[in-house]
């Protein structure tokens, strides 16, 4: 019987090189023998894993999901072979890393060149999205999220606090007044983020018991930077994380509001990932290195009253 991981090796090369005759030069054997190996997974699978024309290879989508699999899983052998022999390990391999839209954009691409310049031989998919995915069926390796953790089976490791403020641009304030209590908002035009995880668009709290007052505005989204842009431009009153408003408060271009009740933060940022194994070296190399950048206070709170 041919060797599994073997087979998953040369499939990789034949369609890393687009063909089984240029796999047999990477993989030191004989075309046979590479053809053996394809046929023997298509067999032990019970499906076809690549189209064959006389001109080129295609991949069917079983083959597809298949390759994906591979590409995570033969990096993983090769890193379980070194650290067995020489107790430490380089990154290397395909990272997949899953974030939210807005915070994938203003707190980790930054974040990414160093990461990679530290690990040559790691490459990164980056997934950028406010769905709440599956890890395991999805095939992330890692992914950050922010707030309270639903109960799960995945591991979870606390990178940084996110603080909320409110905020309005000087504009907006000059022309409305500022509010000075919850009761206040009432009479203002507030902005609503619809993916709250706490009471939705309408509702915002406040204080250690998360009391709530209703707010109302001509303006609700599902993206935290376009309320951003709106409150910048004097539309309304945001109430949001200072990853995204931290840096307009420090241009000026949103000033934060204080009212009677403190507000309450938003939870956490977590970097999750599937607990049925050890992390590889890749997982554990980003946490550390997110986990170093956003402590011991995260950058984007700089000069902010939180």
């Amino acid at each position: 019987m041919l060797d599994r991981l073997t087979g998953m090796s040369v499939f990789a090369k034949v369609v890393a090189s687009g063909s089984f005759t240029a796999a047999a030069r990477l993989s030191g054997m004989s075309q046979t023998m590479v053809t053996k190996h394809v046929a023997a997974l298509e067999a032990r699978l019970g499906t076809k894993l690549l189209h064959r024309t006389t001109r080129r290879l295609t991949l069917t989508e079983a083959g597809r999901r298949f390759h994906d699999a591979c590409l995570r899983i033969l990096p993983e052998v090769d890193e379980a072979e070194a650290e067995a022999g020489a107790g430490n390990v380089e990154p290397r391999g395909v990272l997949r890393l899953n974030v939210p839209f807005s915070f994938g954009i203003r707190q980790i691409a930054p974040a990414l060149p160093a990461f990679l310049s530290a690990h040559p031989q790691l490459d990164i998919e980056l997934g950028l999205n406010d769905r709440v995915v599956d890890l395991v069926d999805e095939g992330w390796d890692v992914a950050v999220r922010i707030g309270t953790l639903a109960p799960s089976r995945l591991i979870a490791r606390k990178l940084a606090p996110c603080h909320n403020l409110l905020c309005a641009a000087p504009a907006y304030l000059d022309h409305h007044g500022t509010p000075r209590s919850m009761a206040d908002l009432a009479r203002h035009n507030c902005l609503g983020y619809t993916l709250s995880q706490r009471l939705g668009a309408d509702r915002w709290p406040f204080g250690d018991t998360g009391e709530t007052v209703r707010v109302s505005g001509n303006l609700r989204v599902n993206n935290g930077d376009v309320l951003v842009i709106a409150a910048e431009a004097g539309q309304g009153i945001i109430y949001q994380p200072t990853f995204l408003v931290g840096d307009a408060i420090r241009a000026g271009r949103l000033k934060p509001i204080f009212l009677d009740r403190p507000l309450v933060d938003t939870g956490n940022v977590y970097a999750v990932f599937p607990h049925d194994r050890q992390p590889p070296a890749k997982v554990r190399a980003l946490i550390d290195f997110l986990g170093e950048r956003f402590s011991p206070s995260p950058p984007w709170d700089g000069e902010l009253p939180v």
